[in-house]
């Protein structure tokens, strides 16, 4: 078997990713058979994803599915009995019950959920189960999997996560280490930042931005670090000025 593209490269329909019949396929892609020959082939315009085995095409625009193993940033929009309702912004909404949230007994003749989560907290918390049947499961339990009590909420286009933190977290790691911002990604399209002041939570918004709107383009790491480097000049000269 062989890949014919990298990773994140822009294709188009009809361009062919791969070679060979020992690959999974994931969404935006078909096969072909050529003259005895397995063909992947991309059905849309897109960034290619290649993973371990499996060849995909992400599109340039569209909303979140979510996927076992996700981890998202939601809100709670609904407080029940034992379990609570999270918006993932996408068409399902997710559950989240209360003993994926707590390591105890809970009893609810006794106590109130809302004492954990109320409405309007922002989690980051992983998608454990989902069939399409029935909405997502989350759980709360796992590694950085919690209630997010401070920083800057931003949206943006889910198909253009993996771009944001780029080939083994390489594009969110530039922008943590380069502002010293804290930086949550969720798969949804959902981001918070917070950074030691204003000016930076600004400029590492500005940055995704960038990242977003580029996202199909080569190059793109490079560019990224000449504007943060330009920025952060920029910001200091500014300070200096003003003392």
């Amino acid at each position: 078997m062989s890949i014919l593209v990298e990773r994140n490269q822009l294709v188009i329909p009809g361009e062919i990713i791969a070679r060979g019949s020992g690959l999974k396929t994931a969404g935006g892609v078909y096969r072909r058979e050529i003259n005895s020959q397995t063909e992947i082939v991309a059905s849309m315009i897109g960034l290619a994803q290649v993973r371990n085995d499996r060849v995909g095409v992400v599109p340039l625009e569209g909303c979140y599915i979510p996927l076992e193993g996700d981890i998202i940033i939601g809100k709670i929009t609904r407080v029940g009995i034992t379990s609570w309702n999270v918006d993932i912004r996408g068409p399902y909404v997710g559950t989240l019950r209360v003993g994926n949230v707590i390591d105890r007994d809970f009893d609810s003749l006794r106590e109130s959920i809302d004492r954990i989560l109320q409405i309007g907290d922002v989690i980051k918390a992983e998608i454990t189960y989902f069939d399409r049947t029935r909405d997502p499961v989350l759980t709360l339990h796992g590694r950085g999997l919690r209630k997010l009590t401070s920083g800057r909420l931003i949206e943006v286009d889910p198909v253009k996560i993996p771009r944001i933190i780029g080939k083994k977290g390489s594009m969110i790691q530039l922008l943590k280490n380069m502002t010293g911002s804290q930086i949550n990604v969720g798969q949804n399209g959902r981001i918070v930042l917070k950074a030691n002041n204003i000016d930076l939570e600004n400029l590492v918004e500005r940055a995704i931005r960038k990242i977003e709107a580029e996202a199909h383009t080569s190059g793109l790491t490079d560019r990224i670090r000449d504007y943060l480097e330009k920025e952060k000049e920029r910001l200091s000269n500014r300070s200096n000025k003003d003392e």
